[in-house]
């Protein structure tokens, strides 16, 4: 057998760079052709959850102006059940042509439920935090608590007697009001319903003390003297709710809750079309025409970068995972 003799300085450690500049080499003309790629060139799919929510209403409104300025349809495929949408995206491909519109109850999913099929960090990228929804702390008026600090005072006084209403388990509602217990060191008890029209209407009825409501549902109820509006949960104070303190400035620094959702495209989609959606979607929010119709619906909009979408999921999941798992909270 003729012996092959190879130059005295290739070695195999030239052989291994050799196979790492093939490596780059190839990663970077992978992603130069996605860049040059025309995009979209097929219908996009947009998966939010039920109908009729802020996720579904805003959702529309940017697939409509998207469809417009990507000359491609851009379809709104409603998908309740919560996880639902992270369960359909984890299985499509990282091409940018299905997205997903969802809320907090996607990342925070790991800490509410039991084998959750997809890692929010792992298999997501953010596109942009598109809205968000701060509740309102509504009262009964029969309760005779005009701010946060009394209100904190008497649950002190009264614990496990007070009660809150929520929309469901896992809700924003809930959410705020497991927060709002554990800042304030308070233990007011959550009273569940099947959805927000029964919930209020119970607190309405004095049924039950107070509920973290939408701007616009608890809005006209506290014009008329049916509640009283305590404070915005939001971190700063919100055109949802024009003139009311934040529940923080009233003795509980820090506290902020709010109904956030963004839209989110597969893991491992070019960096190029990511790009592309977030500044057609932010270009949309940051109009005055977005905002002036989000705000009548009692939502702010947002349209920031994915790095500080990103870092908002990560906050989310470690305060939020934090209360999530003191108060025992688990969806079915």
């Amino acid at each position: 057998m003729r012996r092959v003799i190879l130059p005295r300085e290739f070695s195999v450690t030239s052989v291994a760079r050799c196979f790492v500049v093939f490596v780059l080499v190839s990663w970077f003309s992978d992603v130069a052709s996605a860049a040059s790629a025309p995009y979209p060139t097929k219908p996009i799919r947009l998966i939010v959850s039920g109908v009729g929510g802020a996720g579904d209403f805003s959702g529309r409104l940017i697939a409509a102006d998207l469809t417009q300025r990507l000359g491609q349809q851009v379809v709104v495929d409603n998908r309740p059940g919560g996880v639902t949408p992270g369960e359909i995206l984890l299985k499509a491909q990282p091409d940018g042509y299905t997205l997903m519109m969802v809320g907090f109850v996607v990342w925070l999913a790991p800490f509410m439920r039991e084998n959750v099929a997809f890692d929010p960090l792992r298999d997501f990228t953010p596109v942009t935090l598109a809205i968000n929804s701060p509740n309102v702390l509504v009262t009964h008026p029969s309760l005779r608590v005009k701010t946060v600090q009394e209100l904190i005072a008497l649950a002190r006084q009264k614990p496990g007697v007070l009660n809150y209403a929520l929309s469901g388990i896992g809700n924003s509602n809930h959410i705020a009001g497991e927060m709002f217990n554990a800042m304030a060191g308070v233990n007011i008890t959550a009273v569940a319903y099947r959805g927000a029209a029964l919930a209020l209407n119970d607190v309405l009825g004095g049924r039950v003390e107070m509920i973290f409501a939408t701007a616009n549902s608890s809005g006209p109820h506290v014009a008329a003297g049916r509640l009283v509006a305590l404070g915005v949960t939001s971190a700063q104070p919100s055109p949802v709710a024009p003139g009311l303190p934040t529940v923080a400035s009233q003795g509980l620094p820090g506290y902020e809750s709010a109904a956030t959702i963004g839209v989110l495209a597969r893991a491992g989609t070019p960096p190029a079309l990511v790009n592309v959606l977030y500044r057609e979607i932010a270009r949309y929010l940051h109009s005055p025409e977005a905002r002036e119709r989000l705000l009548k619906a009692g939502i702010e909009a947002v349209g920031n970068t994915l790095r500080e979408f990103a870092a908002i999921i990560r906050e989310d999941m470690r305060i939020k995972g934090r209360i999530i798992r003191e108060a025992g909270i688990r969806m079915e």
